[in-house]
């Protein structure tokens, strides 16, 4: 593909060949305790795109290969255009965990966890948001598509 932005009809946009991972790969968290309140007033004040929460660490190479995949041009686009993404840092399990609850997710190890938003304020993905614990067994182009199935516009 000559782009790094195309579409297929139907309506799947593809990541080009000439895009690639940049290494170093982002660290997206910084040690900050989020609380309840903001967690919430950040889903409800995400009006015309969809809130997305991402919890994770920057020790974990899945959470940075999510984070990397975000940021190739054609998927970063895509976010921006569709969601507001808030990266919670979940540390070595020390910090922000209660937050997970507040989700409905069970409080345990494994990261990225990616809870999506409905328009509402309502989570649409509780029971994939484990999904990319395995980020680095995927290809860029499967995580983008995660995020392609979800988006409401």
């Amino acid at each position: 593909m000559n782009s790094s932005y195309s579409e297929e009809l139907n309506h799947t946009i593809f990541i080009s060949d000439n895009e690639t991972l940049e290494l170093p790969l982002p660290l997206p968290y910084k040690r900050i305790e989020v609380t309840e309140e903001e967690l919430k007033a950040f889903i409800a004040n995400t009006k015309k795109k969809q809130a997305v929460i991402i919890f994770g660490a920057n020790w974990c190479p899945d959470c940075r290969i999510l984070a990397g995949t975000l940021k190739l041009p054609s998927v970063e686009k895509f976010m921006q255009r569709n969601y507001s993404i808030l990266h919670i840092d979940l540390g070595k399990y020390d910090i922000n965990m209660a937050l997970l609850e507040i989700l409905g997710i069970p409080k345990q190890e494994g990261v990225p966890r990616v809870v999506i938003f409905d328009n509402k304020g309502k989570p649409i993905n509780l029971d994939t948001n484990d999904r990319w614990r395995t980020a680095r067994d995927s290809k860029q182009q499967e995580i983008f598509n995660y995020f392609q199935k979800y988006a409401l516009n």
